[in-house]
This record gives C-alpha cells, sequence and structure tokens, in this order.
C-alpha cells in the first residue's frame, strides 16, 4: 500500500485521516456519481498522483461526472462539491475549526485542539483570530514601512532592470510576518535570513515530498527537514519564553500569553501563523502585482481611486474599507489565480445536495479551484477583470466560497490588509510592466504559487 504521507498534500486528505481515526465506522455516501477505486487498498490515490494535484484530479472528475461527484480514499467514499449552486445547498455547521489550520497542525504532528470539544474549539479559534487582528491594529505603522522600503528598492532600480517578484515578496511577508507574530528581535535580517532558511525547509516538503513520498525514501531529506522543525520549534519557544518574561506586549505570541493556553499551544499558533501568513501573503502578493503588470487600465484604475480616498497621505486602517476597487483587485488576483483551491469539512450531521444524501461523518470536498474557473458563476472566467466584483452576485458568491465574510480564514484577511499596503505605496509612485513573452503558470498545491520565478520591470510615475 502506497505510503499515507503522499496524500498528504493537501489538507483534504489530513481531514480524510482524522475521519479514519476519529470516526472508523463512517457511512458510504451512496448513489453519487464519481470514480470506481482503481486499488482495492488505495482507493483513487494514483490516479490522484497521476493528475499532478488534488486540484486538477478534482477538475477531471467534475468535467466527468458533474457538480456533485465521488471518489474513494481506501475503501471509503469522499463527496466534492464543484459549482457555487451545490455549495450554497450544502449545509454543514462544522465552522468551530479552520481548515488550513487544521491541515498545517496535522502535518506538523500537532494534536492540541483537535481533540477537545466543540466550545473549545470555538475558543480557541476565536482567540487566534482575536490575536492576529490586534497585532494589525496594533503594528499596522510597521506594515507600512516594510511596503515603504521595497516600493523605495524597487525606484532606484534602472527601467530596465528585471524584478523577480517571488524573491522580493516572500522576503517582504517574511519581513513583516515575523516581526508582528514575534517581535522585534526580527528587525535584524540575519534572524529573518535564518527563519527563512527553516521556513522553506518545512514548507517545500510540505508541499513536495508527501506528494510524491520521496520524502519518506531520502533518510537526508527526511533529517534535514526534521532538523528545521526542531529549529524552528526551539526558535518560537525561546521567543515566547523571552517575552513572557520581559512582559512585553503588542505582536501575536504576546497576546496569546494573555490566555490560558499552555506552552505548548502558544508555540504551535505561533508556527502556524508564521508558515501560513508568510506563504499566503506572499502569493497574494505575487500574483496581485503579476496581473496589474498584465493591463494599464487596472493600474490607472486603481491609481485613480488611492489619489481620491488617500492623496498625498499614507494608506490607515480606517481608510481601507474606503478602497472598494483595491478590494476588486484583490478578490480577482484570488479567484483567477485560485489562490487556495481547495477546502474540506466533515459532515457532522446528515445533510443533501440535490438529490443526493450526504451521509454523517462524511468528508465534503469543496473544489474552489473548479468553482472559481467556472463559467456558469463566472464571465470569460480566465481573464483577470476586477469590475466582476462591482456585482453583488459575484460577491455573493465569492463570499459563500469562504474568501470574504465571516469565514475567511485569518491568514487570508492579514494576507488582504498587507497587500492593500503595499498596492496602495506601489501604484501610487511606480507603474508595473510585464516582461514580453513571459507566461505565469500556476501550481496548485496547498496555496497556489507560479511554477517559476516571475519577473516584471518598473517606470516612475512622476
Amino acid at each position: 500500500m502506497l505510503d499515507f504521507a503522499i496524500f498528504a498534500v493537501t489538507f483534504v486528505i489530513i481531514l480524510v485521516g482524522a475521519v479514519l481515526y476519529l470516526y472508523p465506522s463512517s457511512r458510504r455516501a451512496s448513489g453519487i456519481p464519481g470514480l470506481y477505486p482503481t486499488d482495492e487498498k488505495d482507493g483513487n490515490l494514483q490516479d490522484i498522483i497521476n493528475r499532478g494535484s488534488l486540484h486538477e484530479f478534482l477538475v477531471s472528475l467534475h468535467q466527468e461526472f458533474g457538480s456533485v461527484a465521488s471518489f474513494w480514499f481506501g475503501g471509503r467514499p469522499v463527496v466534492s462539491l464543484g459549482s457555487v449552486n451545490q455549495l450554497r445547498q450544502h449545509i454543514n455547521p462544522n465552522h468551530t475549526t479552520d481548515s488550513f489550520e487544521t491541515m498545517l497542525k496535522s502535518l506538523l504532528g500537532y494534536q492540541s485542539g483537535m481533540g477537545g470539544g466543540s466550545n473549545e474549539s470555538v475558543i480557541r479559534k476565536k482567540l487566534y483570530e482575536t490575536a492576529i487582528n490586534n497585532t494589525l491594529k496594533n503594528n499596522f505603522p510597521l506594515i507600512l514601512k516594510v511596503a515603504d522600503e521595497l516600493v523605495g528598492k524597487w525606484k532606484s532600480f534602472p527601467e530596465a532592470q528585471h524584478i523577480p517578484l517571488c524573491a522580493h515578496l516572500l522576503g517582504l511577508a517574511l519581513k513583516t510576518v515575523t516581526q508582528l507574530a514575534l517581535g522585534e528581535r526580527f528587525k535584524d535580517d540575519a534572524e529573518v535570513i535564518s527563519f527563512r532558511k527553516n521556513h522553506d525547509a518545512i514548507w517545500s516538503e510540505i508541499g513536495k515530498g508527501y506528494m510524491d513520498g520521496s520524502l519518506e525514501k531520502s533518510s537526508s531529506r527526511k533529517g534535514h527537514y526534521e532538523n528545521a522543525l526542531s529549529e524552528m520549534e526551539s526558535l518560537l519557544r525561546s521567543v515566547a519564553k523571552e517575552r513572557k518574561a520581559q512582559r512585553k506586549q503588542g505582536v501575536f505570541v504576546d497576546a496569546l500569553h494573555q490566555s490560558s493556553l499552555t506552552d505548548q499551544q502558544i508555540m504551535e499558533d505561533c508556527m502556524v501563523f508564521t508558515l501560513a501568513g508568510c506563504v499566503i501573503t506572499a502569493n497574494l502578493c505575487i500574483w496581485a502585482l503579476h496581473f496589474l503588470s498584465t493591463s494599464e487600465e487596472v493600474q490607472d484604475k486603481l491609481y485613480q481611486e488611492l489619489e481620491e480616498v488617500l492623496g498625498s497621505d499614507p494608506v490607515t486602517l480606517d481608510k481601507i474599507p474606503q478602497l472598494r476597487y483595491c478590494q476588486q483587485v484583490l478578490n480577482e488576483t484570488v479567484r483567477t489565480a485560485k489562490l487556495t483551491p481547495v477546502a474540506a469539512r466533515l459532515q457532522e450531521v446528515e445533510g443533501k445536495v440535490d438529490e443526493h444524501v450526504i451521509p454523517k461523518e462524511t468528508l465534503v470536498i469543496y473544489a474552489l479551484g473548479v468553482v472559481l474557473q467556472d463559467a456558469e458563476t463566472w464571465s470569460v472566467p480566465y481573464r483577470f477583470d476586477p469590475d466582476r466584483f462591482k456585482e453583488e452576485p459575484a460577491r455573493k458568491s465569492f463570499c459563500l466560497l469562504g474568501f470574504s465574510g465571516n469565514q475567511t480564514c485569518p491568514e487570508l484577511r492579514f494576507a488582504y490588509t498587507a497587500a492593500t499596503v503595499l498596492l496602495s505605496t506601489l501604484v501610487r509612485r511606480l507603474k508595473l510592466h510585464q516582461l514580453t513573452g513571459q507566461v505565469a503558470e500556476v501550481r496548485s498545491e496547498l496555496v497556489s504559487t507560479p511554477k517559476e520565478e516571475t519577473w516584471i520591470t518598473v517606470s516612475s510615475r512622476s
């Protein structure tokens, strides 16, 4: 049997594992069209691997079987929903945990917060979200400073110089998230570089090594991953202990100290926020600037809004809700890039979609990458068009998918704020230009990233 770790590349697999562990007698979701298992023990695991990603597998599945389809993990069926209409019908009250947080904690081997009752989960989720929100309020000037430093650097470049978006914007995300999560220690570039080394080693294996099973087959790679994880955990514990002893206030870890969380739980929440916060923020910014570089018209409309709302002043938290077109640009970035292409929920009560009954304890996948480019929901779905979000139906569909409103994951809300600051600083000073002939292809993993480094050039607006 293929190693279970192969399937851990996406959080759907992690939640499947939770189902197998917590609900060994889960019932079959009978009568739903879909694939027969290609292997008695592994179900359709090899089909997923052959497609290259879970997203690509789901695209093929829904093309063949329609918007409600099933496949097999081992001897158990999984139901996937691939249209807005079906997602709208799906009634499932399991919103006490965040899917992305659950995925990361499972991959990292963390158990706290997963076995408690629903009340404990709600409290833990609320604490985590409040800590992030308060951190943004307390440290907003720092986000402005980091963005201004990057834009100033770009402005100093010759106009013909090629700028690597992935490298620069992951750096921006790391500098922002580490300081907001862990404090002023990470003003030191050497500390950020050391943090990035371990961050990259951990995230790379989560997105790659588990997919092909190669991590388990390579003792050197597995040792490198485990050492990086151990070093990261030691760092987070050390920072948390140091700030607690000094009774410092203002950043994410300090807010967690005000609660009844254990030292282990605090370390875990810091790990999740720094890992997920960096990757989601970086890739939202990368894709936003890439798409802006392809459209002078969109850049000009965004520039006009920024001038009208902000004038020559820097953006503030209070002003961000007034930047409606900027919000549309970021929404369309998430949609076009399929930023997080899959979500999953455990069916806590029996549900029904169309004529299909979904039994209790079934794993239900939201094929978001499929839905985000469904022609029945989005006109010309592969075109980058922020104006589509002027319409109420588009905004409602986006909210239903969990990309806006109360169900948005806190890391994505954080990323929206950081990206808004970057755009408000950058677009008022520079124009973005796409390199001739460059095509940015999407790698749809846990978070969609460019398959290769993406480059732009810039020129001054003055």
